[in-house]
């Protein structure tokens, strides 16, 4: 198996923690890529029109992409329980999708700040796409004692929504407002799995 691989993107990040969790990760080739919004890497895109990662190749070829699909073929390959089933599914999903949207904002927030020219930059768009992240950090710590103890699609997505912010974000000092996500967090991000991510 291969992944188009960046080590800062917390979209890939997802991905190869559920492949240390579930045994995978030595059965992964990381392939070098450098995704942009603006350059975009010419060698993914024969395989993802998007040029995005994670773009990933499975042993027999097949091409997967989003991270969303990339880490349920995983559970499936590894036989995991990262998905479960019934009324919790659809509340670990509807975390991920939170999480992967409060990454979106982040990555978007950070391109207007590194990317885009200075004399064209919009602070009201960074605020914007920040203020997505505070409100998903809201709802996480109202529901952080429901975290606790659980390994899922849900808890790994927020774990790496955390941990980007950590990377990129350090002046946000999300911890402040949120003691018990922090108090969460750093249990969390001890496991082999994320410290063997870490960006």
């Amino acid at each position: 198996m291969k992944i188009f691989f960046s080590p800062a993107s917390p979209f890939v990040r997802k991905c190869m923690v559920i492949a240390h969790e579930l045994g995978l990760a030595d059965r992964i080739e990381k392939l070098p890529s450098a995704a942009g919004p603006v350059a975009r890497d010419q060698t993914i895109i024969p395989s993802n029109p998007l040029g995005q990662v994670p773009t990933f190749i499975t042993d027999d070829g097949q091409i997967l992409f989003d991270s969303r699909v990339v880490c349920e073929y995983l559970n499936e390959l590894g036989g995991g329980a990262l998905f479960p089933a019934g009324k919790t599914r659809w509340q670990v999903l509807t975390e991920q999708s939170m999480a992967d949207g409060m990454l979106g904002a982040a990555l978007l927030a950070r391109y207007e700040a590194v990317l885009r020219p200075e004399e064209l930059r919009w602070d009201d768009w960074v605020q914007g796409q920040l203020g997505k992240v505070r409100d998903g950090l809201a709802l996480i710590e109202k529901n952080a004692a429901a975290l606790a103890g659980r390994l899922d699609i849900g808890t790994i997505t927020i774990g790496c929504a955390l941990g980007y912010l950590d990377f990129r974000f350090p002046d946000l000092d999300w911890r402040a407002a949120h003691p018990a996500t922090a108090a969460w967090y750093e249990t969390f991000s001890q496991r082999p799995s994320m410290q063997a991510t870490k960006p």
